[in-house]
């Protein structure tokens, strides 16, 4: 058998989660492979809305198994306080899920540091959501971290102390208040409540789940212009976003990866600081915004908004070997009776359907075609034969720019909101 890969192929807030959601019945286990509580994927299930942070989307379907991999960082206070509302829902997560003992641990200093460190950067802020996943990748990498596996050793408090006082060393280079009493305190509290979660090892429960025939789905979180080698550097995030990072957070060969499924919304958003070539400052803008609730699920910022920007998709489409697209969030275009993609770039005096190396570093004026909108509620139309004409045309269109079919068209934020192609 092999893993199916879910993820995103702009800047995040695709709408990953509701597609999760969506095909974990075709699924047995549903495994997050990187990222950390950044990660907002709101789902809408029978008319109430859930955001998911850490835990995998499938773990809203009774039957399924989920795994935190090894690629991930846990804030045990988030993860604590997200299981507990599963829970007041009705939703049992025991024998459901587990997390990998090789995913690393967010301590209360790394979100201190966090703060400190952007606080300190003044107008060149990168975006930080301020929840320590910059900070947790960088003792990850630094061989100075805790794992989920080190809460079960006798010696787990004095190595907590000894991480903690050589953060609170580094933040007494900062101007920042240093009492983390409360906070702490709530966190020890998490991790008692992590204990009562099953710890697997990740790379032998996957693999085991393999040879036994089971259906894995690998659930990304961010999108792939945000990853840390790929992304529009420095304005990325910490993981590896892309078809690559499920290999080193699940623990996977190559040819064990199957489907890939891009999702990407039907025009552009971006939070935060960071190059954003069709991002429209405008009335336009705005309404992008307004008709697609456009504010983080994590940190409720109004996102950037603009037209899709298929030279982006088409590279993202190239680094993740992308077999099939989701398009979301068509319904917000539903009002629009003219609507724009970026086809190509104009960089200085030439045209170019590329990324340039340093997008933040090139003035970069979108090449746009425009489109006669469908001026349709698509919300009520539920089979492709009942598209109107201007969006068959349209997603022929994409289709043929992006070289990738079409599979998922996402109406609205439901479940039942998505049409199969």
């Amino acid at each position: 058998m092999q893993v199916d890969v879910l993820l995103g192929l702009q800047w995040g807030d695709e709408g990953k989660g509701k597609i999760v959601d969506v095909l974990a019945p075709e699924y047995d286990l549903i495994a997050r492979f990187q990222g950390g509580p950044n990660a907002g994927h709101t789902l809408v299930v029978d008319g109430k809305k859930i955001v998911l942070h850490t835990i995998p989307s499938g773990i809203m379907h009774p039957d399924k198994q989920t795994l935190i991999g090894s690629g991930v960082v846990i804030d045990p206070l988030t993860l604590a306080e997200e299981v507990n509302e599963l829970k007041q829902r009705g939703i049992s997560v025991e024998g459901r899920l587990k997390m990998a003992k090789k995913a690393h641990l967010i301590l209360p200093t790394h979100r201190m540091l966090d703060a400190a460190s952007e606080a300190a950067k003044g107008n060149e802020k990168i975006g930080s959501t301020l929840r320590g996943i910059g900070p947790a990748y960088m003792d990850k990498t630094g061989r100075n971290g805790l794992r989920v596996g080190d809460i079960f050793n006798a010696d787990f408090e004095n190595r907590y102390h000894k991480l903690k006082e050589k953060h609170l060393d580094l933040l007494r280079l900062y101007p920042v208040e240093l009492n983390i009493d409360d906070f702490e305190k709530g966190w020890m509290n998490s991790i008692e409540a992590l204990r009562q979660l099953e710890a697997v090892d990740g790379v032998y429960y996957v693999q085991d789940l393999l040879k036994q025939g089971c259906k894995i789905l690998a659930e990304g979180a961010q999108g792939s212009m945000l990853d840390i080698d790929f992304g529009t550097y420095p304005y990325v995030t910490s993981s590896n976003t892309v078809t690559a990072g499920v290999l080193t957070g699940l623990g996977l060969a190559p040819q064990q990866i199957g489907e890939v499924i891009g999702i990407s919304k039907a025009y552009c958003t971006r939070v935060g600081s960071g190059p954003f070539p069709t991002e429209l400052n405008d009335d336009i803008g705005n309404q992008l915004r307004n008709a697609g609730h456009e504010f983080g699920a994590t940190t409720g910022r109004p996102r950037r908004c603009g037209w899709i920007d298929l030279p982006a998709l088409q590279y993202a489409i190239m680094i993740n070997g992308v077999t099939r697209l989701a398009l979301t969030k068509i319904d917000v275009l539903d009002e629009f009776d003219e609507i724009n993609a970026c086809v190509a770039y104009h960089i200085g005096s030439e045209e170019s359907k590329s990324i340039p190396y340093d997008m933040g570093a090139e003035k970069i004026i979108p090449i746009l075609e425009e489109y006669p909108g469908w001026k349709t509620q698509l919300n009520t139309i539920k089979s492709i034969h009942d598209f109107p004409v201007n969006l068959e045309r349209y997603l022929k269109f994409i289709e043929s720019r992006l070289e990738v079919p079409v599979k998922y068209l996402s109406t609205g934020p439901a479940r039942e909101d998505l049409v199969l192609i």
